[in-house]
């Protein structure tokens, strides 16, 4: 019986060397479209697809391929005498191999300046996926070709003898993943174009970026996949110019740092350990930056993870190459800069142009937890949108206080709860990250800033549940607070701070962070 493939591409790579391989083997060459063209101009003999089904293509390319001469063609199990019975009297030559990639659905809604509806549907695949899904039914008896980077495998295996099961089996599971990574985009994109933010069945898909060494202990396997859109100015964009490999991580706390980093506009630097800020720092350059990071905690920052949002000079570079740190990531760096840094073998280096733009709001915070799923809008606000801050104590800030109180404020959006940060003359002073009671994380601030801690403002990112938390702050030096407010011991809170002559502020929004 004559042995037929199927061809039909919109990734025209490789497959003029595929179609001319499987016709010395003695295949014929069914094709559609842009492919039958092709193919024609190389030299290869092609059947068009309206020779196999006797229909004219029509609706402007929409139908071609959905036909029983194709399907039937396909989806007959070798095996079955009475599919192959029912072939022979319909007049159906088998499909041996499908080799087909779908409409570029994906790269026509990333183009850039956007896309209209009406163009992103008309890339959405419909007898495409039918064919490859049909095939991969099918596949003890059906090759499915969907990635060109398969077509060398399977034409040396053909040419020493057939294709392996295990081969098929491969082939068309990936099938399976690639159609549902293909309706998940298409399922995301609309969902965005209609404002629905939580529908019934949430499905969402992701490309591997990488594969991981291992987890986050050695024992486990990891991997790191990237979202399909909205991923501007954040890890999964950065590109790594120098160092080892990363690990789970320092994917993990690069992001921690970027997300940070994020918040402020002028020169600002960030080290992060363990997903918390030790040090952030601002300045008039991003040396300053730096310096004031590096000075707000010297010994936590050691193996960090350092965000800068302005380019890397040589004496920012001289400074970071003094410690060891796990990584560095700038917009970019001077050629000095390099210079310097790429001494340092085992050090990474990732570049980030985006790394100041704010993120996609239309980006989701995901936490896996055992047998679901917790999906939430990320938390993009600082301030209470609907507010002001209000001051609520007798006195109110002075406008230095004011000022490093929203600098402290920024931070503690990004330490984990119960989270405490002290700064002083834009920078952090002390961190008191993830403790099961607030007051604990003060002492824990206060210990890391010692004597700095007296003149210093706080930042809580929940309300102070008891007038214990001002107290611990007043022995501490502490002289005004920045919190959300909310408590039913508020008043008590106040009290307390007027009674020590701290100054609070009230921002009528959290940021826990777990």
């Amino acid at each position: 019986m004559k042995r037929r493939a199927l061809i039909s591409v919109s990734d025209k790579t490789g497959v003029i060397e595929l179609a001319v391989r499987l016709e010395r083997l003695g295949y014929e060459i069914v094709s559609t479209g842009g492919t039958a063209s092709k193919l024609a101009a190389a030299g290869v003999r092609v059947v068009n697809i309206s020779d196999v089904t006797g229909f004219p293509e029509c609706l402007d390319g929409r139908l071609k391929t959905l036909h029983p001469k194709v399907h039937g063609g396909i989806l007959a199990m070798r095996s079955n005498p009475e599919h192959m019975s029912q072939l022979e009297k319909l007049g159906i030559t088998p499909i041996d191999i499908v080799a087909i990639n779908l409409y570029p659905f994906k790269q026509t809604i990333l183009k850039e300046g956007g896309v209209e509806l009406e163009e992103a549907i008309e890339n959405i695949d419909i007898g495409g996926p039918t064919m490859i899904r049909a095939a991969a039914k099918n596949w003890q008896d059906v090759a499915v070709l969907i990635d060109p980077s398969d077509y060398e495998d399977v034409l040396d295996e053909l040419e020493e003898g057939g294709i392996s099961r295990e081969t098929k089996f491969r082939l068309a599971a990936k099938v399976f993943e690639h159609t549902a990574h293909y309706d998940a985009m298409i399922a995301q994109y609309l969902r965005e174009e209609r404002t629905e933010d939580y529908p019934e069945l949430l499905t969402m898909t992701f490309e591997k970026a990488q594969d991981l060494r291992y987890g986050e202990n050695s024992h486990q396997k990891a991997a790191f996949y990237r979202e399909v859109c909205c991923g501007e100015g954040t890890i999964a964009a950065a590109e790594q110019i120098h160092g080892k490999e990363l690990s789970f991580n320092n994917i993990n706390d690069a992001n921690a740092a970027i997300d940070l980093v994020k918040e402020f506009d002028g020169p600002c630097a960030v080290a992060v350990k363990h997903a918390n800020p030790c040090g952030v720092g601002t300045g008039d350059t991003i040396f300053d930056a730096y310096i004031n990071a590096y000075e707000a905690d010297s010994i936590s920052i050691y193996g960090g993870i350092v965000a800068l949002n302005r380019q890397c000079g040589a004496d920012t570079a001289a400074e970071l190459s003094k410690i060891f740190l796990e990584i560095i990531i700038a917009p970019s760096y001077t050629d000095e800069a390099l210079e310097i840094l790429t001494e340092k073998k085992n050090i990474r280096l990732l570049t980030l142009e985006g790394i100041s733009e704010p993120n996609d709001r239309r980006m989701l915070d995901v936490k896996k937890v055992g047998g679901g799923l917790l999906v939430q809008s990320l938390d993009c606000e600082l301030l209470d949108p609907a507010g002001e801050l209000r001051v609520v104590t007798s006195r109110a800030p002075t406008d230095g206080e004011m000022e490093d109180l929203l600098f402290a404020w920024k931070v503690s959006k990004y330490v984990k709860s119960n989270g405490i940060v002290l700064a002083k003359g834009g920078k952090t002073v002390g961190i008191g990250p993830g403790q099961t009671n607030r007051v604990t994380a003060i002492e824990l601030a206060v210990e890391y800033a010692g004597e700095r801690a007296k003149g210093a403002v706080l930042a809580s990112d929940a309300y102070f549940p008891f007038p214990d938390n001002v107290e611990a702050a007043r022995a501490a030096g502490i002289t005004a607070v920045i919190q959300p407010g909310g408590s039913i011991r508020d008043d008590d809170s106040i009290k307390a701070a007027d009674e020590a002559g701290i100054a609070m502020v009230f921002t009528g929004i959290r940021h826990f962070r777990h």
